[in-house]
């Protein structure tokens, strides 16, 4: 079974919840459930400039949201389509930027294992 820090997927992935069998529910004030999930009650203020839920640390806080200027150029091209293989290979090698050019040659050399893998899977 896989394991995600220290957890066994399968055995979280398969947990099922029932609700109590036959009992009916209590009214309570408000018309929630008394156990039930409540709200969280978060300013608008606070919303608009932290990242809720960011914090990853014990005793950390949230982290603060800054303007765009703030932040490094190379966070905006992040979701940029890159070039797919056969792209790159159309173009001129001679021509093309040195990310680009790194990026051909690791899949190039995937497509060669790949290629080679299944040679020998073959014979």
């Amino acid at each position: 079974m896989p394991f995600f820090r220290g957890i066994c997927i399968a055995r979280v992935i398969s947990r099922q919840t029932f609700a109590a069998g036959g009992a009916k529910a209590k009214k309570g004030k408000g018309g929630a459930a008394a156990g039930g999930p409540r709200a969280s009650i978060i300013s608008k203020e606070i919303k608009s400039t932290t990242v809720f839920g960011g914090n990853i640390l014990k005793d950390g806080q949230d982290p603060k949201i800054l303007s765009d200027s703030e932040y490094p150029d190379w966070r905006w091209r992040l979701l940029d389509k890159l070039p797919a293989l056969s792209e790159l290979r159309r173009m001129d090698a001679q021509t093309l930027p040195y990310d680009d050019l790194r990026r051909l040659v690791k899949l190039d050399n995937r497509a060669t294992i790949k290629e080679s893998n299944s040679l020998k899977a073959k014979n």
